[in-house]
C-alpha cells in the first residue's frame, strides 16, 4: 500500500473490501460502522495510519459514544494526530447536522404529555449533547397539551443558574397551567445534585402558590434521562 506523495493514505489506497465509500454504495450507509461513516469525511490518515485506524482512535476516545464526540470543539478534534483544520471543521459541521435533524424530528414530538418519556423526547434533542448546562421549560395547558418551551438559564460545564422569577414569569406570561422543568447534565452523570434537589422543591412550592403546577423536572444527559416525579422527588 502506497501513500500518496504528502505522505498520507487515503481511502482509494486501501484493499476494496475496507474501502468504506464503496461499501456504501454498493450496500448503504446504515451497513457501515460508525468508524467507517467517520473514516470516509476523515478521507485521509497518515503513513502510520489509515483513516479508519484515525476514526477508530477518536471514537474511542469517546468511548465509542457518538454524543461526546458531538461535544467535541473543532480546537479539540485538532488534537489527534492527522487531523487538521479541514477536516476537524467537516466531521464538526456533519455531528451538527445530525444533531439538528434529530432535534427538527424531536419538535414533533407528542402534543399531549402523558408521561416522562413523552416529555424527554420533546427536549433530548436541544440538550443531551451539549457541553454546558442549559434550563429549559415546557409548558403546558390544563389538558397538559404542549403550548411551548423557552430556554431559561445557561451556564458551564458544572452548573447553571435558574432564576425563580424569570421561570415563573416565562410561564404566566403563556398563561400556562403546569410546567416541566429540564436541565441537562453535560458529564452523562443522572443523579441529581443536592443543588438540584433544593431548587426542585423550591419551584414546586413556588408554583403551589401561584396555582401553577411543577409536574416534573428532568435531567438530561447522552445515557438517557432522570425525572423527579418517576421517583418520587415533587415533595416541596
Amino acid at each position: 500500500m502506497d501513500p500518496e506523495p504528502n505522505g498520507r493514505l487515503s481511502i482509494r489506497n486501501w484493499a476494496p473490501d475496507d474501502r468504506p465509500r464503496e461499501r456504501l454504495l454498493d450496500h448503504g450507509p446504515r451497513a457501515l460502522s460508525d468508524a467507517e461513516l467517520l473514516a470516509i469525511l476523515v478521507r485521509t490518515g497518515s503513513v502510520k495510519a489509515t483513516a479508519l485506524d484515525l476514526a477508530k482512535e477518536m471514537l474511542h476516545s469517546c468511548g465509542n459514544d457518538l454524543g461526546r464526540l458531538a461535544r467535541l470543539s473543532v480546537h479539540d478534534l485538532m488534537r489527534f494526530k492527522g487531523m487538521g483544520q479541514a477536516k476537524a471543521i467537516t466531521i464538526a459541521a456533519s455531528l451538527e447536522l445530525g444533531r439538528r435533524r434529530r432535534d427538527r424530528g424531536a419538535s414533533k414530538g407528542p402534543d399531549k404529555v402523558t408521561t416522562s418519556a413523552d416529555a424527554y423526547e420533546l427536549l433530548r434533542g436541544t440538550l443531551e449533547d451539549l457541553p454546558h448546562e442549559e434550563f429549559w421549560l415546557l409548558l403546558l395547558d390544563r389538558a397538559n397539551q404542549v403550548i411551548g418551551r423557552r430556554q431559561v438559564g445557561r451556564g458551564g460545564f458544572h452548573g447553571t443558574v435558574a432564576d425563580p422569577k424569570v421561570i415563573f414569569r416565562s410561564a404566566l406570561e403563556h398563561q400556562a397551567s403546569g410546567i416541566i422543568l429540564f436541565h441537562n447534565h453535560p458529564s452523562g452523570q443522572l443523579r441529581p445534585s443536592e443543588a438540584d434537589i433544593q431548587l426542585t422543591r423550591k419551584l414546586v412550592a413556588a408554583g403551589r402558590v401561584l396555582d401553577l403546577a411543577v409536574l416534573d423536572h428532568l435531567i438530561v444527559a447522552s445515557t438517557g434521562f432522570f425525572s423527579f416525579a418517576d421517583q418520587g422527588m415533587l415533595s416541596a
